[in-house]
């Protein structure tokens, strides 16, 4: 049976679809009969024009600046003029980096067999991006090798690959000294700068999450593990986000201010305070995380707990002040 809330994300969907497909074809200025545009979509008239007003007819506007989208709406006619779709369908050369770092990743956790193919499309996009001009782009922005270079991703991706367990030796961000653990490796996800290791721990009894830059070594052993199902996997993960410490994490409180609360809200769990702002808890296994992630929101946002890494985030605010003044 099907819901409202199902059936009114099909509707946006369809919506969505239709707007994508024609805004670019009557973005020029000119008039077009809406006639000739449902007649091309396969729906009616009236559809047609509720689709272009929902354009205008928003109740939220986007972070950040963007370019307008005027939508001119007449009985029979309608024209649309905007800034888009005027520059030619070519890739720049940071477009064309980007896409070669993206392999580069994607290169990192495929198993080797793949990698001829993946490498082939990477000189394919290096030979189109040596025929343009040179832009802005600083090169030291431009490092695919970076993907590749902690030592330990190929035992990793070797042993996820072919479902064998895997020893390491793990040390977390608090201890002096690694500790050796048998895992069954899930799952290796690129967040941020770094690699993480989705992976059922034997230590732990549980999956947990780990950085692989603070794996000091890792063998693949010959026992093979049968992985979860990915729906099994989803709900594992859903209580918090990678950040998960290798054993019990403390807990992080941040409150996001009213400004930017309904966005927060969007895509994170937590609870609304009665002056508007909003309060997430994480499970917190790396300080230098949650102060990254708190520094981009400026003034928007603020550590409640706990309170070794409210010291931190001063010492850091500290820092940065003093270099400032240097």
């Amino acid at each position: 049976m099907t819901t409202k809330k199902q059936a009114a994300a099909t509707d946006a969907a369809a919506q969505l679809k239709r707007l994508l497909a024609i805004v670019p074809r009557i973005a020029d200025g000119e008039e077009h009969s809406i006639a000739s545009i449902a007649e091309m979509l396969g729906v009616s008239a009236e559809t047609v024009a509720n689709d272009l007003v929902s354009v205008g007819e928003r109740y939220d506007t986007p972070g950040g600046f963007i370019e307008g989208l005027q939508v001119f709406i007449e009985a029979q006619k309608v024209s649309v003029r905007t800034g888009h779709f005027l520059r030619p369908m070519r890739l720049t050369v940071a477009e064309l980096h980007a896409l070669d770092l993206g392999l580069a990743m994607i290169r990192s956790e495929r198993p080797a067999e793949e990698w001829a193919t993946i490498e082939k499309a990477r000189e394919r996009i290096r030979a189109v991006a040596a025929k343009l001009p040179t832009d802005s782009t600083p090169e030291a922005h431009y490092v695919a090798a970076a993907a590749e270079a902690n030592p330990h991703l190929p035992a990793v991706r070797d042993a996820l690959a072919n479902r064998r367990k895997l020893r390491i030796s793990y040390r977390r961000g608090d201890a002096t000294a690694a500790s050796m653990r048998v895992v069954c490796p899930y799952r290796l996800i690129l967040a941020g700068p770094g690699w993480y290791l989705v992976a059922h721990c034997e230590h732990s009894k549980g999956v947990r999450v780990f950085r692989v830059d603070r794996i000091e070594e890792a063998q693949p052993l010959g026992e093979k593990y049968i992985a979860p199902p990915p729906a099994a996997l989803a709900i594992a993960l859903d209580n918090g986000p990678v950040f998960a410490s290798a054993d019990a994490p403390i807990t992080l409180r941040v409150r996001y201010s009213a400004r930017i609360a309904r966005w927060i809200a969007e895509r994170e769990q937590g609870s609304a305070e009665e002056d508007g702002s909003y309060v997430v808890e994480y499970p917190l296994a790396d300080v230098d995380w949650a102060l990254r992630h708190v520094l981009q929101y400026g003034a928007e946002a603020e550590i409640l707990a706990p309170a070794e890494v409210r010291h931190a985030m001063r010492a850091r605010l500290e820092s940065i002040l003093a270099a400032l003044e240097r």
